[in-house]
């Protein structure tokens, strides 16, 4: 039973360590994209290039701004689950205190009460 606890544990960590580096790829690929448009040379572009090239910053502006919007939503969220959480650990505190005292007590009974 515990072999299959760590081996599904292990899985679980695996999947998330290829997400992140899935991530890790998409965001440096994305990044780099980002940094070539940013570098390109205004100067020696004709008029048409440069409206594009300023169209293509407004839109990579636009869909930043939404992916932070968007992330910060989920950063909110995964606070509030962590107090929730807290908080249920909390509550949960007495009834794990009660239950130890009462393993000690049936643990000193039986050691100590003879009939």
């Amino acid at each position: 039973m515990n072999q299959a606890i760590n081996q599904l544990v292990q899985f679980l960590q695996q999947g998330i360590a290829a997400i992140f580096r899935f991530i890790q790829l998409v965001w440096t690929w994305s990044f780099g994209q980002i940094v070539q448009i940013l570098q390109s040379n205004w100067q020696s572009l004709p008029a048409w290039k440069i409206v594009v090239l300023a169209l293509v910053i407004v839109a990579i502006v636009y869909v930043l701004y939404k992916a932070v919007i968007s992330l910060w939503s989920a950063a909110e969220k995964v606070l509030l689950a962590f107090v929730a959480l807290l908080g249920v650990l909390i509550t949960m505190l007495p009834y794990i205190v009660i239950a130890g005292l009462i393993a000690a007590g049936g643990g000193w009974v039986i050691q100590n009460v003879n009939f």
